[in-house]
Protein backbone atom coordinates (compact mmCIF):
# COMPACT_ATOMS: atom_id res chain seq x y z
CA UNK A 1 0.00 0.00 0.00
CA UNK A 2 2.76 2.43 0.88
CA UNK A 3 4.47 1.75 -2.44
CA UNK A 4 1.20 2.39 -4.27
CA UNK A 5 0.81 5.64 -2.30
CA UNK A 6 4.29 6.86 -3.33
CA UNK A 7 3.62 5.93 -6.96
CA UNK A 8 0.33 7.82 -6.71
CA UNK A 9 2.20 10.88 -5.45
CA UNK A 10 4.49 10.59 -8.48
CA UNK A 11 1.43 10.72 -10.77
CA UNK A 12 0.18 13.76 -8.86
CA UNK A 13 3.42 15.70 -9.35
CA UNK A 14 3.45 14.83 -13.06
CA UNK A 15 0.09 16.51 -13.63
CA UNK A 16 0.01 19.14 -10.87
CA UNK A 17 1.61 22.09 -12.64
CA UNK A 18 -0.41 21.52 -15.81
CA UNK A 19 -3.55 21.54 -13.72
CA UNK A 20 -2.82 24.56 -11.51
CA UNK A 21 -1.84 26.73 -14.48
CA UNK A 22 -5.44 26.73 -15.78
CA UNK A 23 -7.04 28.44 -12.74
CA UNK A 24 -4.09 30.82 -12.54
CA UNK A 25 -4.51 31.90 -16.16
CA UNK A 26 -8.32 32.15 -16.13
CA UNK A 27 -8.47 33.77 -12.68
CA UNK A 28 -5.85 36.30 -13.79
CA UNK A 29 -7.72 37.05 -17.02
CA UNK A 30 -10.95 37.66 -15.04
CA UNK A 31 -9.14 39.81 -12.44
CA UNK A 32 -10.01 37.63 -9.44
CA UNK A 33 -8.74 38.85 -6.07
CA UNK A 34 -6.46 36.77 -3.79
CA UNK A 35 -9.37 35.17 -1.90
CA UNK A 36 -11.16 34.21 -5.11
CA UNK A 37 -7.95 32.79 -6.58
CA UNK A 38 -7.38 30.72 -3.43
CA UNK A 39 -10.85 29.20 -3.75
CA UNK A 40 -10.47 28.61 -7.49
CA UNK A 41 -7.20 26.68 -7.13
CA UNK A 42 -8.32 24.67 -4.09
CA UNK A 43 -11.70 23.72 -5.57
CA UNK A 44 -10.07 22.85 -8.88
CA UNK A 45 -7.56 20.48 -7.25
CA UNK A 46 -10.35 18.83 -5.23
CA UNK A 47 -12.49 18.34 -8.34
CA UNK A 48 -9.53 16.82 -10.20
CA UNK A 49 -9.57 14.08 -7.57
CA UNK A 50 -13.32 13.59 -7.92
CA UNK A 51 -13.09 13.50 -11.73
CA UNK A 52 -10.23 10.97 -11.57
CA UNK A 53 -12.30 8.69 -9.31
CA UNK A 54 -15.20 8.84 -11.77
CA UNK A 55 -12.90 7.60 -14.54
CA UNK A 56 -11.01 5.00 -12.50
CA UNK A 57 -14.03 3.19 -11.08
CA UNK A 58 -15.75 1.13 -13.78
CA UNK A 59 -19.53 0.99 -13.34
CA UNK A 60 -22.25 -0.16 -15.77
CA UNK A 61 -22.60 3.47 -16.94
CA UNK A 62 -19.34 5.30 -16.27
CA UNK A 63 -15.58 4.86 -15.93
CA UNK A 64 -12.99 3.61 -18.43
CA UNK A 65 -11.28 1.63 -15.66
CA UNK A 66 -7.73 2.43 -16.85
CA UNK A 67 -4.85 4.07 -14.90
CA UNK A 68 -5.76 7.66 -15.81
CA UNK A 69 -5.67 11.07 -14.12
CA UNK A 70 -8.10 13.83 -15.06
CA UNK A 71 -7.22 17.51 -14.95
CA UNK A 72 -8.26 20.86 -16.39
CA UNK A 73 -8.52 20.98 -20.16
CA UNK A 74 -5.93 23.60 -21.14
CA UNK A 75 -7.76 24.13 -24.47
CA UNK A 76 -10.50 25.84 -22.45
CA UNK A 77 -8.31 28.68 -21.14
CA UNK A 78 -8.71 31.13 -24.03
CA UNK A 79 -12.43 30.57 -24.74
CA UNK A 80 -13.40 30.62 -21.03
CA UNK A 81 -11.42 33.82 -20.46
CA UNK A 82 -13.15 35.43 -23.44
CA UNK A 83 -16.63 34.29 -22.33
CA UNK A 84 -16.05 35.44 -18.74
CA UNK A 85 -14.84 38.87 -19.79
CA UNK A 86 -17.59 39.41 -22.35
CA UNK A 87 -20.64 37.86 -20.69
CA UNK A 88 -19.69 37.35 -17.05
CA UNK A 89 -18.75 34.43 -14.82
CA UNK A 90 -22.32 33.07 -14.68
CA UNK A 91 -22.45 32.58 -18.45
CA UNK A 92 -19.00 30.96 -18.37
CA UNK A 93 -20.16 28.30 -15.91
CA UNK A 94 -23.47 27.85 -17.72
CA UNK A 95 -21.49 27.05 -20.87
CA UNK A 96 -19.35 24.50 -18.97
CA UNK A 97 -22.44 22.72 -17.58
CA UNK A 98 -24.04 22.66 -21.04
CA UNK A 99 -20.88 21.19 -22.56
CA UNK A 100 -20.89 18.42 -19.93
CA UNK A 101 -24.51 17.58 -20.75
CA UNK A 102 -23.59 17.53 -24.46
CA UNK A 103 -20.78 15.01 -23.79
CA UNK A 104 -23.20 12.77 -21.88
CA UNK A 105 -25.76 12.90 -24.70
CA UNK A 106 -23.34 12.05 -27.53
CA UNK A 107 -21.19 9.53 -25.61
CA UNK A 108 -23.00 6.55 -27.17
CA UNK A 109 -22.72 7.89 -30.70
CA UNK A 110 -19.12 9.04 -30.26
CA UNK A 111 -18.07 5.61 -28.93
CA UNK A 112 -18.96 4.07 -32.30
CA UNK A 113 -16.03 5.83 -33.95
CA UNK A 114 -13.75 2.95 -32.84
CA UNK A 115 -13.77 1.49 -36.36
CA UNK A 116 -12.24 4.75 -37.58
CA UNK A 117 -9.20 4.22 -35.32
CA UNK A 118 -7.10 1.37 -36.75
CA UNK A 119 -3.39 1.22 -35.75
CA UNK A 120 -2.33 3.70 -38.48
CA UNK A 121 -4.69 6.31 -36.96
CA UNK A 122 -4.19 5.58 -33.25
CA UNK A 123 -0.42 5.29 -33.65
CA UNK A 124 -0.28 8.61 -35.51
CA UNK A 125 -2.58 10.25 -32.94
CA UNK A 126 -0.54 9.14 -29.92
CA UNK A 127 2.70 10.16 -31.65
CA UNK A 128 1.19 13.61 -32.21
CA UNK A 129 -0.01 13.86 -28.58
CA UNK A 130 3.49 13.14 -27.27
CA UNK A 131 5.52 15.25 -29.68
CA UNK A 132 3.19 18.27 -29.67
CA UNK A 133 3.69 18.47 -25.89
CA UNK A 134 7.49 18.59 -26.19
CA UNK A 135 7.49 22.40 -26.79
CA UNK A 136 5.58 22.81 -23.49
CA UNK A 137 8.34 20.91 -21.72
CA UNK A 138 11.03 23.04 -23.37
CA UNK A 139 9.21 26.23 -22.43
CA UNK A 140 9.17 25.14 -18.80
CA UNK A 141 12.80 24.08 -19.07
CA UNK A 142 13.69 27.66 -19.98
CA UNK A 143 11.70 29.13 -17.08
CA UNK A 144 8.07 28.97 -18.16
CA UNK A 145 7.66 32.40 -19.78
CA UNK A 146 9.32 32.63 -23.19
CA UNK A 147 8.90 36.44 -23.20
CA UNK A 148 10.74 36.96 -19.91
CA UNK A 149 14.23 38.46 -19.96
CA UNK A 150 15.67 35.60 -17.94
CA UNK A 151 14.16 32.90 -20.16
CA UNK A 152 16.86 30.30 -20.80
CA UNK A 153 18.93 31.41 -17.82
CA UNK A 154 21.89 28.97 -17.44
CA UNK A 155 20.78 28.16 -13.86
CA UNK A 156 17.37 27.06 -15.12
CA UNK A 157 18.87 24.97 -17.90
CA UNK A 158 21.30 23.38 -15.44
CA UNK A 159 18.53 22.41 -13.00
CA UNK A 160 16.28 21.16 -15.81
CA UNK A 161 18.94 18.99 -17.43
CA UNK A 162 20.07 17.69 -14.03
CA UNK A 163 16.48 16.61 -13.36
CA UNK A 164 16.39 14.89 -16.74
CA UNK A 165 19.76 13.24 -16.01
CA UNK A 166 18.56 11.90 -12.64
CA UNK A 167 15.46 10.36 -14.23
CA UNK A 168 17.51 8.76 -17.00
CA UNK A 169 20.20 7.59 -14.58
CA UNK A 170 17.70 5.87 -12.29
CA UNK A 171 16.05 4.18 -15.28
CA UNK A 172 19.45 2.97 -16.46
CA UNK A 173 21.00 1.80 -13.18
CA UNK A 174 18.31 1.47 -10.50
CA UNK A 175 16.22 -1.64 -9.99
CA UNK A 176 12.80 -2.57 -8.68
CA UNK A 177 10.76 0.00 -6.82
CA UNK A 178 13.42 2.74 -6.97
CA UNK A 179 13.44 2.52 -10.76
CA UNK A 180 9.67 2.97 -10.89
CA UNK A 181 10.06 6.16 -8.82
CA UNK A 182 12.53 7.75 -11.24
CA UNK A 183 10.26 10.70 -12.13
CA UNK A 184 9.37 11.48 -8.51
CA UNK A 185 13.00 11.24 -7.43
CA UNK A 186 14.12 13.47 -10.30
CA UNK A 187 11.55 16.16 -9.46
CA UNK A 188 12.30 16.12 -5.70
CA UNK A 189 16.10 16.10 -6.07
CA UNK A 190 15.88 18.75 -8.79
CA UNK A 191 13.77 20.95 -6.50
CA UNK A 192 16.26 20.59 -3.62
CA UNK A 193 19.13 21.55 -5.96
CA UNK A 194 17.11 24.53 -7.22
CA UNK A 195 16.39 25.54 -3.60
CA UNK A 196 20.12 25.50 -2.81
CA UNK A 197 20.59 27.84 -5.78
CA UNK A 198 17.92 30.26 -4.49
CA UNK A 199 15.32 29.37 -7.11
CA UNK A 200 12.57 28.19 -4.71
CA UNK A 201 10.19 30.51 -2.85
CA UNK A 202 7.88 29.37 -0.01
CA UNK A 203 5.83 32.58 -0.11
CA UNK A 204 2.80 30.82 -1.61
CA UNK A 205 2.77 28.33 1.26
CA UNK A 206 2.77 31.08 3.87
CA UNK A 207 -0.12 32.92 2.22
CA UNK A 208 -2.36 29.85 1.74
CA UNK A 209 -5.14 29.03 4.21
CA UNK A 210 -5.32 25.77 6.17
CA UNK A 211 -8.79 24.61 5.13
CA UNK A 212 -11.13 25.37 2.26
CA UNK A 213 -14.34 23.52 1.35
CA UNK A 214 -15.66 23.54 -2.26
CA UNK A 215 -19.11 25.12 -2.60
CA UNK A 216 -21.89 25.05 -5.18
CA UNK A 217 -22.12 28.28 -7.22
CA UNK A 218 -19.36 30.05 -5.24
CA UNK A 219 -19.07 32.77 -7.90
CA UNK A 220 -22.79 32.88 -8.72
CA UNK A 221 -25.51 30.84 -10.37
CA UNK A 222 -24.99 29.71 -13.99
CA UNK A 223 -26.52 31.57 -16.91
CA UNK A 224 -26.91 30.29 -20.43
CA UNK A 225 -25.99 32.03 -23.70
CA UNK A 226 -26.06 30.13 -27.00
CA UNK A 227 -22.77 31.28 -28.58
CA UNK A 228 -20.86 30.56 -25.36
CA UNK A 229 -22.44 27.11 -25.16
CA UNK A 230 -21.52 26.39 -28.79
CA UNK A 231 -17.93 27.51 -28.14
CA UNK A 232 -17.56 25.15 -25.17
CA UNK A 233 -19.13 22.29 -27.14
CA UNK A 234 -16.38 22.74 -29.75
CA UNK A 235 -13.79 22.65 -26.97
CA UNK A 236 -15.42 19.49 -25.58
CA UNK A 237 -15.16 17.76 -28.96
CA UNK A 238 -11.43 18.48 -29.05
CA UNK A 239 -10.91 17.06 -25.55
CA UNK A 240 -12.92 13.95 -26.44
CA UNK A 241 -10.67 13.34 -29.44
CA UNK A 242 -7.56 13.72 -27.24
CA UNK A 243 -9.03 11.45 -24.57
CA UNK A 244 -9.72 8.81 -27.23
CA UNK A 245 -6.04 8.76 -28.11
CA UNK A 246 -5.05 8.46 -24.44
CA UNK A 247 -7.54 5.62 -23.90
CA UNK A 248 -6.07 3.66 -26.81
CA UNK A 249 -2.50 4.36 -25.63
CA UNK A 250 -3.25 3.11 -22.12
CA UNK A 251 -5.16 0.15 -23.53
CA UNK A 252 -2.07 -0.79 -25.54
CA UNK A 253 0.20 -0.37 -22.49
CA UNK A 254 -2.00 -2.41 -20.16
CA UNK A 255 -2.99 -5.06 -22.69
CA UNK A 256 -6.65 -4.10 -22.47
CA UNK A 257 -8.50 -4.08 -25.78
CA UNK A 258 -10.62 -0.91 -25.90
CA UNK A 259 -14.18 -1.52 -27.09
CA UNK A 260 -17.13 0.75 -27.78
CA UNK A 261 -18.58 0.15 -24.29
CA UNK A 262 -15.26 1.19 -22.71
CA UNK A 263 -15.22 4.40 -24.73
CA UNK A 264 -18.85 5.12 -23.86
CA UNK A 265 -18.19 4.78 -20.12
CA UNK A 266 -15.05 6.91 -20.45
CA UNK A 267 -16.88 9.73 -22.24
CA UNK A 268 -19.75 9.62 -19.75
CA UNK A 269 -17.32 9.93 -16.84
CA UNK A 270 -15.74 12.99 -18.47
CA UNK A 271 -19.20 14.47 -19.12
CA UNK A 272 -20.11 14.10 -15.43
CA UNK A 273 -16.76 15.62 -14.44
CA UNK A 274 -17.40 18.65 -16.68
CA UNK A 275 -20.90 19.13 -15.21
CA UNK A 276 -19.50 18.99 -11.67
CA UNK A 277 -16.82 21.48 -12.69
CA UNK A 278 -19.54 23.92 -13.71
CA UNK A 279 -21.61 23.34 -10.57
CA UNK A 280 -18.64 23.89 -8.25
CA UNK A 281 -17.46 26.86 -10.34
CA UNK A 282 -14.23 25.27 -11.53
CA UNK A 283 -13.43 24.00 -15.05
CA UNK A 284 -13.96 21.28 -17.68
CA UNK A 285 -11.94 18.13 -16.99
CA UNK A 286 -10.37 15.68 -19.41
CA UNK A 287 -7.87 12.82 -19.39
CA UNK A 288 -4.25 13.97 -18.97
CA UNK A 289 -1.81 12.54 -21.49
CA UNK A 290 1.18 13.42 -19.25
CA UNK A 291 0.48 10.41 -17.07
CA UNK A 292 0.75 7.94 -19.96
CA UNK A 293 4.49 8.60 -19.80
CA UNK A 294 4.50 7.91 -16.05
CA UNK A 295 2.78 4.55 -16.59
CA UNK A 296 5.27 3.69 -19.33
CA UNK A 297 8.37 4.66 -17.34
CA UNK A 298 7.31 3.25 -13.96
CA UNK A 299 6.10 -0.02 -15.47
CA UNK A 300 3.23 -0.03 -12.94
CA UNK A 301 0.03 -0.49 -14.93
CA UNK A 302 -2.56 -1.07 -12.18
CA UNK A 303 -5.13 1.45 -10.97
CA UNK A 304 -4.19 1.28 -7.28
CA UNK A 305 -1.63 4.13 -7.36
CA UNK A 306 -4.17 6.30 -9.21
CA UNK A 307 -6.72 5.84 -6.43
CA UNK A 308 -4.10 7.29 -4.09
CA UNK A 309 -3.54 10.15 -6.56
CA UNK A 310 -7.25 10.93 -6.51
CA UNK A 311 -7.31 10.85 -2.70
CA UNK A 312 -4.24 13.10 -2.49
CA UNK A 313 -5.79 15.59 -4.92
CA UNK A 314 -8.97 15.78 -2.85
CA UNK A 315 -6.93 16.20 0.35
CA UNK A 316 -4.79 18.96 -1.19
CA UNK A 317 -7.97 20.68 -2.36
CA UNK A 318 -9.26 20.75 1.21
CA UNK A 319 -5.90 21.85 2.69
CA UNK A 320 -4.57 24.69 0.47
CA UNK A 321 -1.45 25.24 2.57
CA UNK A 322 -0.27 21.69 1.92
CA UNK A 323 -1.37 21.89 -1.69
CA UNK A 324 0.71 25.04 -2.14
CA UNK A 325 3.87 23.02 -1.42
CA UNK A 326 3.61 21.47 -4.87
CA UNK A 327 3.58 24.93 -6.46
CA UNK A 328 7.12 25.68 -5.24
CA UNK A 329 8.62 23.21 -7.75
CA UNK A 330 10.48 25.37 -10.31
CA UNK A 331 9.28 25.31 -13.92
CA UNK A 332 12.73 24.23 -15.06
CA UNK A 333 12.55 21.07 -12.93
CA UNK A 334 9.12 20.20 -14.29
CA UNK A 335 10.33 20.94 -17.82
CA UNK A 336 13.16 18.42 -17.52
CA UNK A 337 10.73 15.73 -16.34
CA UNK A 338 8.14 16.64 -18.98
CA UNK A 339 10.56 16.22 -21.88
CA UNK A 340 11.22 12.64 -20.77
CA UNK A 341 7.53 11.84 -20.21
CA UNK A 342 6.23 13.45 -23.38
CA UNK A 343 8.97 11.85 -25.44
CA UNK A 344 7.92 8.47 -24.05
CA UNK A 345 4.31 9.12 -25.09
CA UNK A 346 5.43 9.97 -28.63
CA UNK A 347 7.56 6.84 -28.87
CA UNK A 348 4.63 4.76 -27.60
CA UNK A 349 2.77 5.98 -30.70
CA UNK A 350 5.71 4.95 -32.89
CA UNK A 351 5.59 1.49 -31.31
CA UNK A 352 1.92 1.22 -32.28
CA UNK A 353 2.81 2.26 -35.83
CA UNK A 354 5.11 -0.78 -36.05
CA UNK A 355 1.94 -2.84 -36.55
CA UNK A 356 1.21 -0.89 -39.75
CA UNK A 357 2.24 -2.06 -43.24
CA UNK A 358 4.18 0.97 -44.48
CA UNK A 359 5.03 -0.77 -47.74
CA UNK A 360 1.53 0.41 -48.62
CA UNK A 361 1.93 4.07 -49.63
CA UNK A 362 -1.61 4.80 -48.49
CA UNK A 363 -0.70 4.07 -44.87
CA UNK A 364 2.51 6.06 -45.30
CA UNK A 365 0.57 9.11 -46.50
CA UNK A 366 -2.04 8.87 -43.71
CA UNK A 367 0.62 8.87 -41.01
CA UNK A 368 3.08 11.31 -42.61
CA UNK A 369 0.55 14.03 -43.43
CA UNK A 370 -1.28 13.74 -40.10
CA UNK A 371 1.85 13.93 -37.97
CA UNK A 372 3.18 16.75 -40.14
CA UNK A 373 -0.01 18.79 -39.78
CA UNK A 374 -0.20 18.19 -36.02
CA UNK A 375 3.38 19.31 -35.42
CA UNK A 376 3.11 22.22 -37.85
CA UNK A 377 0.03 23.70 -36.17
CA UNK A 378 1.67 23.28 -32.77
CA UNK A 379 4.73 25.27 -33.83
CA UNK A 380 2.78 27.96 -35.76
CA UNK A 381 -0.79 28.16 -34.38
CA UNK A 382 -0.98 31.77 -35.60
CA UNK A 383 -1.26 30.50 -39.17
CA UNK A 384 -5.05 30.44 -38.60
CA UNK A 385 -5.28 33.88 -36.98
CA UNK A 386 -7.37 35.21 -39.87
CA UNK A 387 -10.06 32.58 -39.21
CA UNK A 388 -13.12 33.25 -37.00
CA UNK A 389 -12.49 32.79 -33.28
CA UNK A 390 -14.84 29.80 -33.11
CA UNK A 391 -12.81 27.99 -35.77
CA UNK A 392 -9.50 28.90 -34.15
CA UNK A 393 -10.52 26.93 -31.06
CA UNK A 394 -10.36 23.79 -33.19
CA UNK A 395 -7.71 24.74 -35.75
CA UNK A 396 -5.10 25.92 -33.22
CA UNK A 397 -4.95 22.49 -31.57
CA UNK A 398 -2.34 20.30 -33.22
CA UNK A 399 -3.75 17.09 -31.72
CA UNK A 400 -7.22 17.80 -33.07
CA UNK A 401 -5.96 18.78 -36.54
CA UNK A 402 -3.75 15.70 -36.68
CA UNK A 403 -6.58 13.45 -35.47
CA UNK A 404 -9.11 14.76 -37.95
CA UNK A 405 -6.53 14.46 -40.71
CA UNK A 406 -5.64 10.86 -39.80
CA UNK A 407 -9.29 9.75 -39.63
CA UNK A 408 -10.25 11.53 -42.86
CA UNK A 409 -7.23 10.34 -44.85
CA UNK A 410 -7.69 6.78 -43.60
CA UNK A 411 -11.30 6.86 -44.84
CA UNK A 412 -10.21 8.21 -48.22
CA UNK A 413 -7.25 5.89 -48.75
CA UNK A 414 -8.11 2.71 -46.83
CA UNK A 415 -11.87 2.47 -46.29
CA UNK A 416 -13.23 2.92 -49.81
CA UNK A 417 -15.14 -0.15 -51.11
CA UNK A 418 -12.71 -0.85 -53.95
CA UNK A 419 -9.79 -0.98 -51.50
CA UNK A 420 -11.35 -4.05 -49.89
CA UNK A 421 -12.03 -5.81 -53.19
CA UNK A 422 -8.87 -4.81 -55.07
CA UNK A 423 -6.49 -7.35 -53.40
CA UNK A 424 -8.91 -10.21 -54.09
CA UNK A 425 -9.26 -9.14 -57.72
CA UNK A 426 -5.47 -9.03 -58.12
CA UNK A 427 -5.27 -12.58 -56.79
CA UNK A 428 -7.94 -13.79 -59.24
CA UNK A 429 -6.20 -12.14 -62.22
CA UNK A 430 -2.87 -13.60 -61.21
CA UNK A 431 -4.27 -17.15 -61.00
CA UNK A 432 -5.97 -16.74 -64.40
CA UNK A 433 -2.67 -15.68 -66.01
CA UNK A 434 -0.89 -18.73 -64.56
CA UNK A 435 -3.59 -21.07 -65.93
CA UNK A 436 -3.30 -19.53 -69.40
CA UNK A 437 0.43 -20.09 -69.40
Amino acid sequence: MWRAAILGFQHLLAMYSGDVIVPLLIGGALHFNAMQMAYLISADIFMCGVATLLQLKRTPLTGIGLPVVLGCAVQAVTPLSAIGNQYGVGVMYGAIISAGIFILLISGWFSKIKNFFPPVVTGSLITIIGFTLIPVGFQDLGGGDATAKNFGDPKMLLVGFLTMGIILGLNAFAKGFLKSLAILAGILIGTFIAGAMGMVSLKAVGQASWFHLPQFFYFGTPKFEWSSILTMILVSLTTMVESTGVFFALGDLTGHKIGSQDLKRGYRAEGLAVILGGLFNTFPYSTFSENVGVVQLSGVKTRQPLYFSAAFLMLLGLLPKIGALATVIPDAVLGGAMIVMFGMVGVQGIRMLQQVDFKDNNNLLVSAISIGLGLGVTVYPQIFQAMPQSLQIVLNNGVVIGSFSAVLLNIIFNMRPHRATAPAQVQVNSEAQLQNK
